[in-house]
């Protein structure tokens, strides 16, 4: 959604241009199965860190090599995916989880990175994509926590 501002000036509400840099940053993804991207934010709106899915720094990316859970559906043989996704990553750059107030993510978290999230301050899950299970959904919920898919979302 586009705010208007004044004449002909607009501006970006701060949904779409969080979920527009985290659209930018599943560019960087290096799974064949999905490209994820996560963009965390503090209290005041401010980027903290940046996540995408990608296989563990110095091993091949699966672009190169694919893995064993490339041709899985989504939601399925997550074992056999090497890649780590990218709320994981984005939470490894975190200097302080204390300071995290949401999370923008390109596809909902599934139940180990809903876990993950409950274990820092982020109120506030955003995403495009509903993930194919509901039980990070629910558990997330529970908690009283902000559950939000964004629709007509203007991304990159």
């Amino acid at each position: 959604m586009v705010i208007k501002v004044g004449g002909n000036m607009t501006r970006l509400t701060k949904d779409d241009w969080a979920m527009s840099l985290a659209v930018i940053t599943a560019e960087r993804a290096t799974c064949r199965r999905r490209k994820v991207g996560a963009v965390i934010l503090n209290d005041k709106g401010h980027v903290i860190a940046t996540g995408y899915n990608g296989n563990a720094s110095g091993l091949p990316h699966c672009l190169d090599y694919p893995c064993e859970a490339v041709s899985a559906p989504s939601g399925t043989n997550l074992d056999g995916c090497e890649a780590l996704h990218a709320e994981q990553n984005a939470l490894l750059q975190c200097h302080n989880v204390w300071t995290i107030d949401s999370i923008y993510v390109t596809c909902s978290p599934c139940f180990t990175c809903t876990k993950l999230l409950l274990n820092t301050s982020c109120q506030r899950i955003v995403f495009l994509e509903e993930y194919p299970h509901t039980t990070a959904k629910d558990l997330w919920i529970s908690a009283g926590r902000s559950w939000e898919q964004l629709n007509n979302c203007l991304h990159v």
